[in-house]
């Protein structure tokens, strides 16, 4: 039997059966139908030249859509634009289009795409080679990453027309030898930056200051490119984007692409047990879905948050095929460690249709050319609303009625995006935050600047007080002053030292010593090593778990093997803050939030061995690493007495009830700012001893901060809110992972005790 002859059912039919199983909709918290939407075209501007309309409408594109001839004609006028349409809408051509024309109107022009990640500027770079081909002029475009040949980077200097590369590789591999790429930066008319949204926090902050110094050397080469940005759906794309280039940009938000019928599915997997809030299993059930509607033929992609959920998940679909007599390669998995010849042949299974159903990791979130698909079941939330549309976008990519599906897990983040549809499926309140001038991270590019060209005395880098910075390097014998300029003088190649994945320049380097051939893994920031690099910790890397055998602070190395346990750790440590200065304060009620610099002083203590999907508790042991101290910024929630007062006359537990506050605070922070958990650390204290007061801190794990703090103190009334419905949403009786943390931790009255908190705190008595 060839794959062809597999019986196949319409995705609608399946739909329908699942509509009336009454055990599967008990367990839907929402099932939202979105209705389709005809495409809106225009003609193209008419300045582009017939040989190109030709080229692009005998591939498909006769008219354009109202976004894309809006962004060529915003471009073409000489602005900077940030595009934001959903996944599939055609958002490539916004960019391919203008610089194409321009080119084929000046041989002499350059362009410079940014993409986040080496598999999308290559399967980029072959959509717009075929365009090329087509076009038959002479457009050199080559692909410019650790992978690229040393024979290839000399033509690539010479002759590339469309330079694509990532920020990593412009910071460390163009920018400092600039000098070798002449061609390029004197005639770079266009920077396309691709994905925006991935670029906040650190990794944003770092990418600001390298197209600081981008323009900075374009502008010695008298360049002055214009900026053309590509970002999923986010609360703030036009702040964010200017905060990158540093110039005004046009948002282009009106989608023109068609829209077939979409069914949007939340799936909360049943308790198991109430009194803890444990949930049934993630992956079994969304296997056990996954089953129904790969059985019946439809082409099914599913996005699990690690490479080890997706090799358990694929060995558990495999086995479904084989039981069903049909090959075991109709399944595939996809993540990073795949050579790339494998992962090529998945997504042209894909295309075929040679490959039913695919279990990825966020690799194949982004615009990866994967053909048409029908249904995406996402194993736990993604993280961030943008996020969970892009997954769900690569489902319908092309026509007809497709799904996606949300398989929640027990963590908070699920619990509270399941049971809050409308905040899910209106305008996404996520904000992307950076923050360029955080000191750490600007003295970092301000040496890397200083490398690639000498400083005037009266330039500006950003932040006007650029010329103090300079005389501090000076004074540490980093620069050198002559003529009215500043100089490099050290002997280390600064780019090399800075990570743009990381605040610090001191960190960790993780090594893996599994094999004989021990070999460097990762790395972490100084701050964040001790809570998850202690010697016994369980570190995982790409899903993988990795016992640490030993953390060599002095040399900041870790030791680490490859395990397989049924655990992981969390490390305990003791907090000390002090507040240093408030930035902006305001009382409501019987409380006040604030915004501030505070000094951390962290001591790791000890950690806790939990078991996988019970959560239980199963061991202790001792940290003894020495005390670290970070300056950084904080939002802060300052309780007055009478809440405390409040809550001892109803019977409840105040220290129980600011212990689950920071837990289920930190939660929601964590999906308003649209950071990652481990940036910010949600600390609450009885009293604090600046004010003498409870508070709750909230603080950046980052030296300096990036701005996460600043947004929540904005954001102080939606993040309460936010608090109060996850609390009250959670089924569990007294408390669980899920909303303010394990029963057994906080007492009976522990989450009471947080919602009456919440309550009193926001003026409801």
């Amino acid at each position: 039997m060839t794959i062809l002859e597999f019986p196949r059912r319409e995705l609608a039919a399946v739909l329908d059966q699942l509509r009336k199983d009454r055990n599967f909709m008990k367990q839907v918290a929402h099932w939202k139908e979105i209705e389709p939407a005809a495409a809106q075209y225009r003609d193209y501007p008419g300045d582009i030249s017939s040989k190109l309309q030709a080229v692009l409408s005998g591939l498909g594109y006769k008219k354009l859509y109202r976004h894309q001839e809006e962004a060529c004609r915003s471009v073409r006028s000489g602005e900077n634009v940030v595009v934001v349409t959903p996944t599939a809408s055609g958002k490539t051509l916004c960019y391919n289009l203008p610089v194409l024309q321009t080119i084929l109107e000046d041989a002499a022009a350059r362009a410079l795409y940014l993409f986040p990640t080496k598999a999308l500027s290559q399967d980029q770079v072959v959509e717009l080679q075929e365009i090329i081909d087509l076009l038959e002029e002479d457009i050199k475009t080559y692909t410019f990453d650790g992978d690229t040949p040393p024979g290839v980077r000399t033509t690539i200097r010479a002759a590339g027309h469309i330079v694509v590369t990532n920020p990593d590789m412009l910071h460390r591999g163009i920018l400092p030898h600039h000098t070798r790429w002449v061609k390029l930066f004197e005639r770079l008319r266009y920077v396309v930056i691709d994905e925006v949204h991935h670029y906040r926090g650190v990794f944003g902050s770092h990418l600001a200051n390298v197209i600081r110094r981008l323009k900075r050397i374009c502008a010695f080469y008298h360049a002055r490119p214009q900026f053309i940005c590509c970002s999923a759906t986010i609360a703030n794309p036009r702040e964010l984007a200017e905060k990158i280039i540093g110039q005004p940009v046009r948002l282009i938000d009106r989608n023109g692409a068609p829209r077939e019928t979409k069914h949007f599915i939340f799936y909360n997997p049943p308790v198991v047990n109430q009194q803890l809030g444990i949930r049934r299993s993630v992956i079994h059930e969304a296997t056990r879905i996954a089953r129904q509607f790969l059985s019946g033929g439809i082409q099914t992609i599913l996005f699990a948050r690690s490479r080890l959920n997706v090799e358990i998940l694929v060995t558990y679909l495999r086995e479904a095929m084989i039981r069903q007599r049909k090959p075991a390669d109709l399944i595939r998995g996809y993540r990073s460690g795949y050579l790339p010849r494998e992962r090529r042949e998945i997504e042209s299974g894909l295309r075929s249709g040679g490959v039913r159903g695919v279990v990825s990791t966020n690799a194949l979130e982004l615009g990866i050319d994967i053909g048409r698909l029908d249904c995406c079941i996402m194993v736990g939330y993604p993280g961030t609303v943008s996020s969970t549309w892009q997954q769900a976008g690569r489902a319908g990519r092309k026509s007809g009625v497709s799904a996606a599906l949300l398989v929640a897990s027990s963590h908070p983040l699920d619990q509270y995006i399941v049971n809050h549809p409308d905040y899910f499926f209106k305008q996404s309140p996520e904000k992307g935050v950076i923050n360029p001038d955080n000191l750490v991270i600007l003295m970092s590019h301000v040496k890397c600047a200083a490398f690639e060209l000498p400083f005037e005395d009266d330039e500006r880098f950003g932040i006007d007080a650029t010329g103090e910075l300079l005389e501090y390097l000076e004074g540490h014998g980093v620069l050198h002053r002559q003529d009215g300029r500043f100089h490099w003088t050290s002997e280390t190649y600064p780019a090399e030292e800075v990570s743009l994945r990381s605040a610090g320049t001191d960190n960790v380097v993780i090594i893996d010593t599994t094999t004989p051939d021990a070999k460097v893994i990762g790395e972490m920031d100084l701050f964040s090593a001790p809570l998850l690099l202690h010697p016994e910790a369980i570190y995982v890397h790409q899903g993988r778990q990795c016992h640490v055998d030993k953390l060599d602070w002095e040399r900041r190395k870790a030791y680490v093997r490859r395990v397989e346990v049924d655990y992981y750790t969390d490390a305990e440590v003791k907090t000390d803050i002090k507040l240093l200065d408030i930035f902006n304060e305001k009382r409501q009620g019987a409380a006040v939030r604030a915004h501030g610099e505070v000094s951390v002083t962290t001591t790791p203590t000890q950690y806790k061995k939990i078991k996988f999907g019970s959560h239980e508790n199963i061991g202790y042991g001792r940290i003894n690493l020495p005390e670290l101290e970070m300056h950084t910024t904080a939002y802060m929630w300052r309780l007055e007495e009478s809440i405390e007062a409040g809550l001892k006359r109803e019977g409840l537990d105040f220290a129980s009830g600011m212990k689950g506050l920071g837990a289920v605070l930190g939660t929601v922070a964590a999906l308003y700012v649209m950071c990652d958990p481990q940036d910010i650390r949600a600390v609450p204290m009885l009293k604090s001893p600046f004010h003498r007061r409870a508070t709750i801190f909230i603080y950046e794990c980052y030296p300096g901060g990036v701005g996460f703090s600043e947004k929540l103190y904005e954001m102080h009334g939606e993040l309460l809110e936010a608090a109060r419905g996850l609390v009250r949403a959670c089924p569990c009786e007294a408390g669980c992972p899920s909303c303010v943390g394990p029963a057994m931790e906080l007492g009976p009255s522990g989450k009471l005790s947080t919602l009456r908190i919440i309550e009193m705190g926001m003026g409801g008595g």
